[in-house]
């Protein structure tokens, strides 16, 4: 860059400002924040880096205690390493991955502080790799190639620092978070170099700790850290895609787990309990192989049993909670250790109880569903229903009683009854709303499922007449719909949710890394958004930035689509200026046209085509946006469906497309698009036939050459005459229409049009005694006729 340009003047001005020691504080923070702006400039970032600019970053941090300015300045970083990976190196090669730890733990310990390190660490890998997880952008094969040792540096680095005893717990989630986010097969599937460097170790030593309970060796965690270890150990253990390393992994877990117990105390064993704790929640395949192991359910149940050790008891009742995650094991454990969960219910520590409280709900709820299977009396449910809503409602119960408390409606809510008291209590239900607003992310799953278990938003699977009808001839167990779950139930209760203002929640919720609790707060919303009269309350809750953050971001491929239908419902019943005002009008497209694809079902294919319609109206930005990518191929595709419905939906969108000069010009090239939209006319839905005649109607208006191809089609004739002599004012005025246009167009199509029946027909429209055809009708034909006139084809009626 030429030092005369005023860019680089700006640098150079900026630098020095940093340089002089002697201005006041706040000048040299805002010469900080300067560069920051400059630096998202990619020209201005390589002449910062051309200049020693990050050596003198470096010198600033290094040598000043100044935590507003180191700020700034790490901020700018980021931005410096964002454009292009070889930046992303010269930091690296200054700054190392421990260096910016340390100052973590030294310096820059305050939470935005902490976020902005964090978000430096997250930058210089997106460079490294071409991941974006915001945008699920998968990495790049060559840059992973080509920066490998730089990349497998820094995730081992960070991975390595996880368990380091003189990090704070929420700089500790930080560097959970960025290795939760970048392990897995979404991104740089790092699961398995992870295991063999022996990173996984460190992971599993943070599983073994506990908020509230502190020994000499204990790490800082919040309320949040076993959270993010069991995402990480589940992405780790995805990646994980051939049996000969699953089997190292849960031998790994395994023997990390009977190191720990050789200590033979009380510490090593909560601590092993907590680890497998923890992998049940997350890695749940290798969670239940340790819990299989020999001696370790004996030792839990016998730590349950211990009523002088009160955490082991709670450690111990969470155990066998977390373990009874299959039907089978729940029956086990209700076998084994049902009696000690009754005993744990009496105990007089409320977080025994709490935890003991779960544990019997967990048992209480193996029938799933089945309203046929009831391990304990309804009356027993409803007593451990109002137990879970006294904590929930209790001002006076802390934050992790109250998640035990959701916790256990998780699993009561599988049963309608339940379902029915929890909607029909609202303050419980307020209570179980405002817990989510507070946005923990450890109460997030109890939430989200108990969310929805009561709208019924999870998967189902179809179950064939003849089928059931086989297994019941066969003796097989049918299970049975509960009465309370049928539609107009769950209805009611959908209802109650959105007008206890769940959108705002499930907002807060979002922010999470998980893509399972992400599926599910899209399966919320959508539930929500099938009915009309509440998708206002979605979109005045800011559901709909949430929606697309979810259909286009980090999520689940089966999330994303209900994520993209929830959008596609707020857009057929909502004016798109006002639920998608501005530039989220164009992002919402590509949801919507993600849609259109055979693998999603009609009515997701019938929303979206819907809501295309409205959006298509809209300026021509999201006109090119829905043409983009072999945009109108896709809609043409159901035009051919014989579903009526898909049909009319496709017809009608392309009509308001219609005039867009792109759609105009696919219309006059060498193809039969023009003669398929007059055939149209002769489908039975008079939706579908409106829609086409209307498209034709404006093509012709704006195309002479679209004009001509009418009468190439064999059967032009017979279809105008149709439509010209309908009896349907809508159809007879577009036919009409149709016909003028051609006339417009051309004295040889005006020739071709008077020389047949249609001018009988426009003759008899003209006629003063035929006074039941409306007067823009009788207006367009006289338009028709003194056309022709002034052509020469005709002569006037001197009588007339």
């Amino acid at each position: 860059m030429n030092e005369d340009c005023p860019m680089a003047k700006r640098v150079i001005h900026t630098m020095d400002q940093l340089k002089n020691g002697s201005l006041p504080p706040d000048k040299r923070v805002n010469a900080g924040n300067n560069l920051l702006v400059l630096a998202k400039e990619s020209a201005a970032a390589r002449y910062i880096v051309e200049r020693n600019g990050i050596e003198l970053i470096h010198d600033i941090i290094e040598k000043e205690r100044f935590p507003e300015l180191a700020l700034a300045l790490i901020r700018g970083l980021s931005e410096i390493c964002r454009h292009e990976a070889e930046l992303a190196i010269k930091v690296l090669n200054c700054f190392s991955v421990n260096s910016l730890i340390d100052l973590m733990i030294d310096r820059l310990t305050t939470e935005e502080q902490i976020v902005a390190l964090q978000y430096l660490l997250q930058t210089i890998i997106n460079s490294l790799t071409g991941l974006d997880p915001k945008t699920n952008q998968p990495p790049s094969e060559e840059k992973l190639k080509q920066f490998e040792d730089q990349v497998e540096s820094v995730m081992s680095t960070i991975t390595n620092r996880t368990n380091s005893r003189v990090l704070s717990g929420s700089a500790r989630d930080s560097l959970l978070e960025l290795v939760s986010r970048n392990v897995g097969i979404n991104a740089l599937y790092y699961g398995y170099k992870l295991l063999k460097g022996g990173q996984i170790f460190n992971l599993l030593e943070v599983a073994g700790e506990l908020e509230d309970l502190h020994y000499e060796s204990s790490m800082s965690i919040t309320r949040s850290t076993r959270s993010l270890v069991a995402i990480t150990l589940e992405r780790l253990y995805e990646c994980l895609d051939f049996d000969k390393a699953r089997e190292e992994c849960r031998e790994k877990c395994m023997g990390f787990i009977r190191e720990k117990l050789r200590g033979g105390d009380s510490e090593s064993r909560i601590q092993s309990l907590a680890i497998i704790t923890t992998l049940l929640q997350g890695a749940v395949e290798v969670g239940n192989y340790c819990i299989s192991q020999q001696g370790v359910v004996e030792m839990m149940l016998m730590m349950a049993g211990e009523d002088s050790e009160e955490v082991q008891q709670r450690v111990a009742a969470e155990a066998i909670v977390a373990a009874a995650s299959k039907k089978e094991r729940c029956t086990s454990i209700a076998t084994l250790g049902l009696g000690i969960l009754k005993k744990l219910y009496t105990s007089s520590n409320e977080g025994i109880r709490v935890r003991a409280l779960v544990g019997l709900c967990k048992i209480g709820s193996v029938g799933g569903g089945d309203a046929s299977i009831k391990p304990f009396s309804d009356d027993s449910l409803h007593q451990l229903a109002k137990a879970c809503k006294r904590i929930l409602t209790n001002p006076k119960k802390d934050q992790d009683l109250k998640k035990w408390a959701i916790e256990g409606l998780v699993y009561l809510t599988l049963d309608a009854d339940i379902k029915e008291e929890l909607c029909a209590d609202m303050e419980a239900l307020k209570a179980l709303i405002n817990v989510a607003k507070t946005g923990d992310m450890s109460i997030l799953y109890g939430v989200l499922t108990t969310l929805v278990n009561l709208t019924n938003s999870f998967e189902k699977k179809e179950i064939m007449p003849e089928l059931l009808e086989l297994a019941k001839f066969a003796k097989q167990h049918v299970p049975e719909e509960h009465p309370k779950d049928t539609k107009e139930f769950v209805d009611e209760r959908v209802k109650k949710l959105a007008n206890s203002d769940v959108t705002s929640a499930l907002v807060v919720l979002s922010k999470t890394e998980s893509m399972s609790s992400r599926e599910m707060i899209c399966r919320i919303l959508n539930a929500i958004c099938e009915h009309h009269e509440l998708r206002g309350r979605v979109v005045q809750g800011g559901g709909v930035k949430v929606l697309l953050q979810l259909a286009r971001g980090s999520n689940t491929k089966r999330g994303k689509i209900i994520a993209s239908q929830a959008l596609a419902r707020i857009g057929i019943s909502i004016d798109p200026r006002i639920a998608f005002p501005g530039q989220r009008a164009v992002e919402v497209i590509k949801p919507l046209m993600n849609l259109l694809d055979v693998e999603c079902s009609a009515l997701e294919n019938f929303e979206a085509l819907m809501a295309l319609t409205n959006l298509a109206q809209s300026d021509p930005s999201v006109q090119a946006a829905i043409l983009r990518d072999n945009g109108f191929s896709k809609l043409e595709h159901y035009y051919f469906e014989d579903h009526t419905m898909l049909k009319r939906a496709a017809t009608q969108c392309v009509a308001n497309l219609i005039t867009n000069p792109e759609v105009i010009k696919l219309y006059e090239d060498e193809n039969d698009r023009v003669k398929y939209l007059l055939l149209l006319s002769e489908e039975e839905d008079l939706d579908t036939i409106l829609a086409a005649t209307g498209a034709l109607a404006m093509l012709t208006s704006a195309s002479t050459k679209c004009c001509e191809k009418i009468v190439t089609i064999s059967n032009w004739l017979e279809l105008m005459m149709l439509l010209c002599s309908s009896s349907e004012p809508g159809l007879q005025h577009r036919g009409l229409f149709i016909a003028q246009n051609m006339v417009l167009a051309s004295k040889e199509l005006a020739e071709k049009i008077v020389d047949t029946q249609l001018f009988e027909v426009f003759v008899a429209i003209t006629r003063p005694e035929i006074d039941n055809i409306e007067k823009n009708i009788k207006q367009i034909a006289e338009k028709i006729l003194a056309k022709s006139v002034e052509y020469g084809l005709i002569k006037p009626n001197q009588d007339a």
